[in-house]
């Protein structure tokens, strides 16, 4: 069997939001899941190629004046044409970290989603308010979530 590609997407513009993508790509290892082949990388690393070869993505903004970072955007911006046809259905996740509640950011993530035609593979996880360390395994949980399936073809 080979392994399937999980990429993980997100804007990490502190010590918290590392720490919080860090842990989306822990969970995405976790020693029960095989076959996974999880990576990490900003917006800015990330291109239509590692889009066009992953299974499923992981996305991960914080709400920046109620929308997603520009950075996210940057990225929706450079794969979208290149990856409209291509990708449809793709199952994705998407987390937030949202100061406010993060109303603005999600309708901004989804609407471009929709455009794109991916499929939503697990509700978003909204980390709003002050940070929490819940946080964390809130995206450890999604990582592990989204890599089970991918391992058990279920998403």
């Amino acid at each position: 069997m080979s392994s399937k590609k999980l990429l993980i997407v997100a804007h990490m513009p502190s010590a918290n939001t590392t720490q919080m993508a860090q842990q989306v790509l822990a969970g995405s290892k976790h020693s029960d899941i095989s076959g996974i082949e999880a990576t990490l990388k900003s917006p800015f690393e990330a291109d239509e190629k590692d889009v066009l070869t992953t299974d499923g993505i992981i996305l991960g903004t914080t709400e920046n004046l109620g929308y997603m970072s520009g950075a996210l955007k940057d990225f929706f911006d450079r794969i979208y044409y290149p990856c409209l046809e291509e990708k449809q259905g793709l199952p994705y996740a998407l987390y937030i970290r949202a100061g406010m509640d993060g109303t603005g950011t999600r309708r901004g993530v989804e609407t471009i989603i929709t455009g794109l035609k991916w499929r939503e593979a697990h509700p978003v996880a909204l980390c709003k308010g002050d940070y929490q360390e819940s946080f964390l395994d809130d995206c450890f949980n999604l990582g592990m979530y989204m890599a089970a399936g991918l391992e058990a073809g279920m998403i």
